[in-house]
């Protein structure tokens, strides 16, 4: 299945250019043609192409269906942004496809990159929701410092991972539970959170985890705790 993403597709009935061209000229759909679009929403759509201007492709909607989404848990990752870019982009990439709610640049005292311009991340995240098939567009956050995110989040469990091995820590896998409905997680820089901001988390109500033996790059980091969430959610089932 090829899906289209328009998010005012209701309104406008029309989709972006950069959806009519491919659609158009790229997967040759002519009027009359049906085609399924999202809008990011929850919502999926079964549309009849009626115009095939690759500029603004119009359409008349034939059925809307609502797609809940296939988790519970509103997960959100805080993650310091890599140097390299493109691990960013690979990172965003793979959240969406394994499914989460928020993603937020995290500037910390060790971070290796202090901005961040959400633009192409969105574009990536539109592409992943709509080659895994979901149909909600993961917000994406622009880059809030540490102690913004601390103070003004709110989840019903909160954790911070770490790496120093001086300040005690519990497993994630042992310490998320199922029961609930939100998540937040704080994923670190490359040289790891400073003590003063661990001690402002803890302070904060964030419990303190690790995500196991393996030493993992921030990217992996972030990968590895969502889907840990996911898999204990899935096994509760």
């Amino acid at each position: 299945m090829i899906q289209f993403y328009a998010p005012d597709i209701e309104t406008e009935l029309t989709l972006p250019e950069e959806e009519a061209r491919h659609c158009v000229k790229v997967l040759r759909t002519r009027p009359g043609d049906m085609i399924e679009v999202i809008d990011g929403k929850g919502h999926r759509f079964s549309c009849r192409l009626t115009d095939d201007n690759p500029r603004h492709a119009s359409v008349e909607i034939e059925a809307k269906t609502a797609v809940p989404l296939s988790w519970s848990t509103d997960i959100t990752v805080a993650v310091a942004p890599t140097k390299n870019m493109d691990r960013m982009e690979w990172m965003v990439e793979k959240l969406t496809e394994i499914g989460i709610n928020r993603i937020i640049p995290l500037h910390c005292r060790y971070s290796e990159r202090k901005e961040i311009k959400i633009d192409r991340l969105q574009r990536i995240a539109v592409s992943a929701m709509k080659q895994s098939l979901k149909t909600v567009l993961p917000e994406i956050i622009p880059m809030r410092t540490f102690n913004e995110v601390v103070q003004s989040f709110a989840a019903a469990q909160k954790f911070i991972a770490y790496c120093d091995p001086s300040i005690p820590r519990k497993l994630l896998a042992r310490e998320y539970d199922t029961a609930a409905d939100s998540v937040l997680i704080f994923i670190g820089p490359e040289g790891d959170f400073s003590k003063d901001e661990i001690a402002a988390a803890l302070s904060a109500g964030f419990m303190p985890v690790s995500l196991g033996e393996n030493r993992l790059r921030t990217e992996t980091a972030a990968i590895v705790a969502c889907d840990t969430i996911h898999i204990i959610n899935q096994l509760k089932q």
